[in-house]
């Protein structure tokens, strides 16, 4: 690969420039204020009554929490590798800002009225959303492609994912509050098939850069924590005020304390010595959140939301120490972040709670089957569109980073000069060490 071909000036100042031109006219033509007449209206509305008609903010303190949990918490949870912390944080946030525009242009362009889009809290909440399913699929990427990639990935991810939220949601009116299916194994499943379109053979054992020092996985952990504690607002948010949004706070709030320690058990059983590996830590204590999602705001009583908070933290850890290396070595899935384990696995646990608790009526009109067909198009769509995205992304033009370029900020960033000698010296220390071994 030409070494010019990495050179964003032109490349990555044109794409972002024009999507947010296109955006902007497009807001221009469709999107107003919501003057309070809107609230009753279906789609990822549906679900709010009209308690918030009389203080239309209402909702801005679970906006906040979801905000914080977009930008910082998945942000922070991505700078473990060494030398790739600006990346990590910095695309996070230009990924994120693009697809909340984008996202909620797309969710609500299915239900308009009088050919307009009005703009609440409630819509702001579920753009976040999402965009949480690209951050996802940034991580099963992470490292190994450009700037101008990720806004690629972005806009056709977040228009697939909003097809499938209108199937799941609006036509076989499945229960997903949480979004274990919808978000997080569609995310996951769409970053693999991206994945594995750009499958790097160069990359199959390992790279010098994909690892974790002292204090990156320090920084790390904040992104974990932060994650940790919002979780149950990003399972309540869109819930019904009430007892249901409760019901999905309580859930969330006791799946993720004994996925905690599930995780930790778990991590210190299947390491020698009995110790913990901070990469089960940073990850696998998520993951009830994720699998407590899609009956979050059912009756599923707090035993059982420990109960799928056990689970989800055991396969969790499982998933990192032994599945992650089986998937880059015999389907070439190099997972940078192991999204499979935090999110696609808990997804597909979350998704098939969701059918045995609509079997056993824990939650109103709610079909066990039409919760099968709805995890069954999330999966489909997420792999379907994730392979035809990923041979879009394969295309020589979009100034993907070579092999010896991976996970490595200096590529795309200004960084500070010591970090670039020692970059340098590295680089130039494992050339030679290569050359030797030849």
């Amino acid at each position: 690969m030409p070494a010019f071909s990495t050179n964003m000036r032109l490349k990555f100042p044109i794409v972002a420039l024009l999507l947010e031109v296109v955006t902007i006219v497009l807001y221009a033509v469709f999107v107003v204020y919501d003057d309070g007449n809107y609230s009753g209206h279906h789609g990822p509305e549906k679900n709010w009554n009209h308690a918030n008609e009389t203080n239309p903010v209402a909702l801005y303190p679970m906006f906040q929490d979801v905000h914080v949990m977009i930008f910082i918490g998945f942000g922070f949870l991505m700078t473990f590798l060494k030398r790739y912390g600006f990346s990590s944080v910095g695309m996070n946030l230009l990924l994120a800002a693009f697809g909340l525009q984008w996202g909620l242009l797309i969710q609500n362009i299915w239900h308009l009225h009088d050919g307009k889009i009005p703009v609440s809290i409630k819509s702001m909440i579920n753009a976040d959303f999402s965009t949480a399913t690209v951050l996802i699929s940034f991580g099963a990427v992470l490292g190994k492609t450009s700037p101008v990639q990720l806004l690629i990935m972005t806009l056709l991810e977040i228009t697939t994912f909003c097809i499938n939220e209108f199937l799941v949601v609006e036509k076989l009116e499945a229960s997903d509050i949480g979004a274990s299916m919808t978000i997080h194994a569609f995310g996951a499943y769409f970053g693999l098939a991206v994945a594995r379109m750009l499958y790097r053979p160069g990359l199959r054992n390992g790279h010098n850069n994909e690892g974790s020092v002292y204090h990156s996985d320090l920084f790390a952990m904040i992104g974990t924590v932060y994650l940790w504690m919002f979780w149950p607002s990003f399972n309540s948010a869109i819930a019904e005020p009430g007892a249901p949004q409760l019901t999905a706070i309580i859930n969330t709030y006791f799946s993720l304390a004994a996925c905690a320690l599930a995780a930790y058990a778990t991590s210190s059983l299947v390491e020698e010595k009995g110790k913990l590996d901070m990469v089960h830590i940073q990850n696998a204590t998520l993951a009830g959140g994720v699998a407590v999602g899609t009956c979050a705001d059912m009756a599923i009583a707090p035993y059982g939301a420990m109960l799928i908070g056990v689970f989800a933290g055991v396969i969790s850890t499982i998933g990192f120490k032994f599945l992650t290396p089986i998937l880059a070595s015999r389907l070439g899935i190099q997972d940078t972040c192991g999204v499979h384990n935090l999110h696609g696995m808990p997804g597909i646990l979350g998704g098939l709670a969701g059918i045995v608790a609509a079997a056993l009526g824990k939650k109103k009109d709610i079909s066990p089957s039409y919760q099968a067909a709805a995890l069954a198009s999330s999966l489909g769509f997420a792999l379907i569109g994730g392979t035809i995205t990923g041979l879009i992304l394969k295309l020589p033009f979009w100034g993907q980073p070579p092999d010896q370029n991976c996970f490595d900020d200096s590529l795309y960033w200004e960084v500070p000069e010591e970090e670039e000698e020692a970059g340098e010296s590295l680089s130039h220390t494992d050339h030679s060490k290569n050359k030797g071994d030849a």
